[in-house]
């Protein structure tokens, strides 16, 4: 499910859902360029449909997002219509973008920037 223009975050982890359910993350991912808001595509080896708006699963995989150097605020889910069964996908804030850029994430943006 990756491609040559993302770029991966985090391997393989467990993560809980709610209800104590243990999840399999296969990766957090995100495209290597983009316009301001970054959309985070965390991928699952089994489905976990509807879960996206489950909170102690997204404060899971934001937990993990700390542990490799992220500071900033918690996340909400992008919109719903990009959901997959076995990808929940997560709207980042403005500030990820200063850890997503110290792993190599380009904001297309500031070529317009009046500086």
């Amino acid at each position: 499910m990756t491609t040559d223009t993302d770029i991966q975050l985090s391997g393989p982890f467990k993560a809980s859902d709610s209800s104590g359910r243990s999840h399999d993350v296969k990766a957090i991912r995100i495209y290597d360029e983009g316009y301001g808001i970054i959309d985070v595509f965390v991928d699952f080896t089994a489905s976990v449909a509807g879960l996206y708006k489950d909170k102690t699963l997204v404060g899971n995989i934001i937990d993990r997002l700390r542990a490799l150097g992220y500071v900033g605020p918690n996340f909400e889910h992008s919109d719903p219509g990009l959901q997959e069964a076995k990808m929940i996908v997560l709207e980042a804030p403005e500030e990820f973008s200063e850890f997503a850029k110290k792993k190599g994430w380009k904001n297309l943006a500031e070529e317009f920037d009046d500086e």
